[in-house]
């Protein structure tokens, strides 16, 4: 699609302000083009539902929904994994004038708990009844919930349970089959989604979005990406999240595209080989796996190991010649040109073979990507384009195109997106995106504005009109000597490094910087073993020799660092963090409070040995 025909299809989203009439709409445009694919366990095959078919079966829950009798405004709370059935709650919802909250379907418990007690939520939609089971037992009284329907029903009551109504989803469905249900229609200004932060570093707020912010957000990302209806999208990062909403979500509705669902982060790689996605949102997580892989796979061949450099530089010199970016004499090019013609079978097409084969655009988002990655990636031939937002902003703040990309930056604001540096180098941000406050804390989202501008939290700088994130303002680490340090970029440079899995960088009023590493197990068991050490003993972990040895290969990958900032001790564990153990957000990002309570003791031992 070019730029023309994105911009009229922008001009013909105009008129629409609110999410139900924009799924609307689109029914109305394409209505036997498929809407969604999902895999189907009972067949072993993908099944595909028109937007007529979505339509249909979206009905049906507004039907149901419509009779639990809820005030308009009301919060529907809505705890399953990316699907149809997501899908189908989430828009009877916005039709019926209530407000969706979306959760991660694996996050624990107590934090389910307290979401659906902080919203006041009146409706939840679980997936199973052991699930709710869970969420009763928490203990926490949810005084405004009124109604639970779980996907299937298959467990006795637990006598802990609440005294909510529970029904199946089938029993919920057919109780209003014949129901005429009474419409209420959201207004742009009414709240679209109350989406909780991720909460890296304390409890979890939630975020008020209207229809306004989210259809402005919407309009801009079909303006900058250009999306078609013949483009299919993956979906797998969690639909609790505002990137994947917007993105993943109701981009694909605006635009006409398709939405498979992948069936689990471990299917990944086999559902990109069957569905063969032309557009990708993730975060930076799943290219660095896909990136520590082949680093893995490289270490034991050096013949290898110089003909995928030698096509990664290449084809970087390639990308950056195309964006501008890098201006050089015609006989380099002419001779890297001559070149690609053999590294490109032999290495590129490769890589871009486990991504299905026809990628388009790849958007990485929600967390820094490494220069080490884009570059190998950017070069190989998988069009990333990193972008900047946040749960504040429905979330795109800017983004590079594909046709205007620039990898050290997130690009270009987006359309109608201000954006200005404040005090200590603070993005600050202002446009019809940006959210109303945070849910019933006031003082919260006084704190949030300055002159009406919202503090992102986020240093950073303008370079040519784009921007440059540096870090994080309030993720400094300000050691004991008064020194700062960014610990997301110590971070990346340990963890380009393919035996280091996770790392999470510390030392806040501390006289050194501290790490804690997940290592691959497959190190582990070599350099354990090279020590004469008992892989299988935990206590092997903590042996000092194995630790010295971990901290000078640290040493190499952060040598760039100011000395300060280099590690000079290292917490060694093979577990890794999750969004079930409660270390990781659900875009994966480290919950470093819950981290640093995790690793207290070996905290506490390194600095006071």
């Amino acid at each position: 699609m070019s730029k023309q025909n994105a911009l009229t299809q922008v001009n013909d989203l105009s008129s629409i302000v609110t999410l139900p009439e924009l799924f609307t709409w689109r029914v109305a445009q394409t209505p036997t083009a498929e809407a969604y694919r999902q895999f189907d366990d009972a067949s072993g095959q993908w099944i595909s539902y028109s937007w007529q078919e979505t339509y249909e079966l979206i009905n049906g829950f507004i039907q149901a929904l419509s009779i639990v009798n809820l005030d308009r405004g009301s919060r529907i709370a809505i705890l399953l994994p990316n699907g149809l059935h997501a899908v189908c709650i989430d828009q009877a919802s916005l039709a019926l004038a209530y407000v969706p909250v979306p959760m991660h379907a694996l996050d624990n418990p107590a934090s389910i708990a307290y979401i659906l007690r902080d919203s006041d939520a009146s409706f939840l939609l679980a997936t199973s009844e052991q699930q709710w089971n869970e969420i009763a037992e928490a203990g926490l009284d949810l005084p405004a919930l009124q109604q639970v329907v779980v996907l299937k029903k298959t467990l006795p009551k637990s006598e802990h349970q609440i005294a909510i109504p529970v029904l199946s989803l089938d029993e919920w469905l057919a109780a209003a089959s014949n129901i005429e249900p009474v419409r209420q229609y959201p207004e742009a200004s009414d709240l679209a989604a109350l989406v909780y932060t991720s909460g890296t570093t304390g409890k979890p707020k939630g975020v008020m979005l209207t229809h306004t912010n989210v259809m402005s957000n919407v309009k801009a990302v079909v303006q900058r990406i250009s999306p078609m209806t013949s483009d299919v999208f993956l979906s797998f990062l969690p639909l609790s999240h505002t990137f994947e909403r917007t993105a993943g979500y109701y981009l694909p509705v605006a635009a006409g595209a398709c939405v498979a669902f992948s069936r689990s982060t471990k299917q990944l790689p086999q559902d990109l080989m069957e569905v063969r996605p032309t557009i990708l949102i993730s975060v930076p997580r799943i290219y660095e796996r896909v990136y520590s892989a082949i680093q893995t796979r490289l270490a034991s061949s050096r013949g290898q190991s110089w003909l995928f450099n030698l096509a990664m530089t290449v084809g970087w010199r390639r990308f950056c010649r195309t964006q501008g970016l890098l201006l050089d004499g015609s006989l380099v090019a002419a001779i890297d040109e001559l070149g690609w013609l053999f590294l490109n079978p032999l290495v590129a097409s490769k890589l871009i073979k486990q991504f299905g084969g026809r990628l388009r655009v790849a958007v990485s988002g929600g967390a820094a990507l490494s220069p080490a990655i884009s570059h190998c990636f950017l070069g190989l031939g998988i069009p990333i384009v990193q972008g900047y937002g946040m749960t504040e902003t429905a979330p795109v703040v800017a983004f590079n195109s594909p046709d205007d990309n620039d990898p050290a930056t997130v690009g270009r604001p987006m359309a109608d997106v201000e954006v200005k540096i404040g005090e200590n180098a603070e993005l600050l941000v202002r446009g019809p995106n940006v959210m109303r406050g945070y849910w019933k804390r006031e003082e919260d989202t006084a704190k949030a504005f300055v002159d009406g501008w919202l503090r992102t939290g986020d240093q950073a700088e303008m370079v040519s009109g784009r921007v440059r994130i540096l870090g994080r303002v309030k993720e400094l680490i300000v050691t004991s000597t008064g020194e700062k340090i960014a610990p997301v970029d110590l971070e990346l440079a340990i963890t380009n490094d393919a035996v280091f899995e996770q790392a999470y960088a510390f030392g806040e009023n501390h006289p050194f910087i501290g790490c804690a590493v997940v290592l691959s197990r497959s190190y582990w068991a070599e350099l354990a073993s090279s020590l004469g050490l008992n892989p299988n003993e935990a206590s092997s972990l903590k042996s000092a020799i194995a630790v010295e040895v971990v901290v000078e290969r640290i040493r190499g990958l952060t040598k760039s660092f100011p000395y300060y900032a280099q590690p000079k001790a290292v917490i060694l564990t093979l577990e890794p963090w999750t969004i079930e153990n409660t270390l990781i957000t659900p875009t994966l990002k480290l919950k470093r409070n819950n981290l640093a309570g995790y690793f207290a003791q070996d905290m506490k031992r390194i600095y006071t040995r």
